[in-house]
């Protein structure tokens, strides 16, 4: 498998070629012009240099093996797009390393189908350029990665165009080293964000996608994500979290690495070894975003306290983070749903106080999207803030027997307006990584005009394409 993706690059051939003339080309018994070279070798001394230049072959071939390209297209302007033409026919499994996955095939490629199609990865960062569109029909088309995280939403395109957009994913398995490895919870076991594969879902009202390019890139800065079940990604319908919205209003300059966990608190995160597998992908120049105090707030027990294990756990953040040259960055908890009068009623005890105290002391760029859920909630109202969160009778899921009333967790519109809180928190704080903001959201909240939570965006106006997957079980934490 290995051989037949590597013979599907050009460069292989180049290197090859150059292989076979340095072989061939030979003035005498005892000369030899190598390709490339100014001067004549012997044949001794290029049995000398053939070590060099097999290593050149290897680092080649190995940074071409970090790229691949696939082609979906039944239709001779797609064709035009390169790639290995992928059938139906084709899935991923442990034989093969790339290929249609979880769902059924399409039947036809050229039909409105979703799909989600896998290629095995090593951990990193990766480009991704998706071309959607089709020839033969107009088309809608939303596509996802790993678990959940949107990047394109709801692309109209019309029949004959075809539009490229490219992002970041970011992919990590567990493993840390050969001694060590993240403590993942049972139901993690089954997570995209954790499998063996970059996991891309087409999907939308009538999608079309003519072909994938996925690229390493080790350049890009990476915002490492630390948290709660309010930022993790969440495979399953109805759950969503900020963590897999924020993606969306981001181009390929920046990578999101989702650490975050449903039920973790600060200190749990640390001794679970998710701190630890992010800080052995951390480089000079990346940033950690950290949202803590939702679970933390219900410890109990010697030590315990927002003052106490939960400051020095924070302070943990900081210090590990700025040893790699990376700079930490503090969001407060979001609020719960809680009522009264109209209000919102504090739940998190002196937690989110204590974060903003040790963001102060320490220096440390603090967004308070607790003040803004806050104000987001307010705004909806105690009766229409429902439509933010997992608030849905039985029997609106496929198997759910019961109705949902969760006013911690949040569906797809509650997650997506909250990523645009932290996006705003992060522009009040001139953060370099907004500089990879999309033109689409610069044009919808101007600096002039910032996204508001005080005016949330209607929900009449989002459009949210279910995937495959359903969850009855809530996530942990509350």
């Amino acid at each position: 498998m290995l051989f037949r993706e590597l013979t599907n690059k050009p460069c292989f051939f180049f290197v090859l070629f150059h292989f076979f003339i340095a072989f061939t080309m030979c003035n005498s018994a005892e000369t030899c012009i190598f390709v490339g070279l100014n001067d004549t070798l012997s044949p001794s001394k290029l049995m000398k240099r053939i070590p060099c230049f097999l290593l050149l072959l290897l680092i080649v071939l190995s940074a071409s093996a970090q790229s691949w390209s696939f082609n979906f297209s039944t239709d001779k302007r797609g064709a035009k797009l390169g790639g290995i033409r992928v059938q139906p026919s084709v899935r991923y499994d442990a034989n093969h390393d790339y290929g249609f996955d979880f769902i059924d095939s399409p039947e036809r490629l050229d039909q409105p189908s979703p799909f989600y199609f896998s290629v095995r990865v090593p951990d990193g960062n990766y480009r991704v350029t998706v071309w959607l569109g089709s020839a033969r029909r107009a088309a809608v088309t939303t596509v996802r990665a790993e678990s959940r995280r949107l990047f394109v939403e709801n692309l109209a395109t019309r029949k004959g165009e075809l539009r490229s957009e490219s992002f970041i994913v970011h992919k990590h398995s567990p493993q840390i080293d050969v001694k060590s490895a993240m403590r993942l919870k049972p139901r993690e076991l089954t997570k995209l964000n954790f499998d063996d594969r970059l996991t891309i879902e087409i999907n939308g009202d009538a999608p079309a996608c003519a072909a994938i390019t996925i690229e390493r890139d080790d350049r890009v800065p990476t915002v490492f994500l630390c948290g709660n079940s309010t930022v993790v990604d969440q495979d399953s319908e109805p759950w969503a979290s900020w963590g897999q919205m924020i993606t969306r209003w981001f181009g390929p300059e920046v990578a999101f690495a989702n650490f975050a966990e449903s039920g973790e608190t600060a200190s749990t995160f640390i001794a679970a070894n998710r701190l630890a597998k992010a800080l052995s992908m951390m480089k000079a120049g990346d940033y950690l975003i950290a949202e803590f105090g939702h679970n933390d707030q219900k410890q109990r027990g010697p030590g315990m306290g927002a003052y106490y294990n939960f400051a020095t756990a924070l302070k943990t953040f900081i210090d590990e983070t700025r040893a790699r040259g990376a700079t930490p960055i503090f969001v407060t908890p979001t609020q719960r749903r809680s009522f009264k009068d109209g209000r919102i009623q504090e739940t998190h005890a002196d937690y989110p106080e204590a974060m903003a105290w040790v963001a102060k002391r320490e220096n440390v760029p603090l967004i308070d999207l607790h003040s803004m859920t806050r104000t987001f909630y307010e705004a909806m109202g105690e009766t229409e803030s429902v439509h933010a969160f997992v608030h849905y009778p039985a029997g609106s899921y496929p198997g759910q027997k019961v109705d949902f009333k969760d006013n911690t967790h949040f569906n797809p519109y509650g997650a997506y307006e909250i990523a645009k809180c932290v996006i705003e928190g992060a522009r009040q704080l001139n953060l370099p990584f907004v500089s990879a903001l999309r033109p689409e959201y610069l044009e919808r909240y101007p600096a002039s005009a910032p996204f508001n939570p005080a005016h949330p965006d209607a929900l009449s106006e989002f459009h949210w394409i279910d995937a495959p997957f359903f969850e009855a079980e809530k996530p942990d934490g509350n």
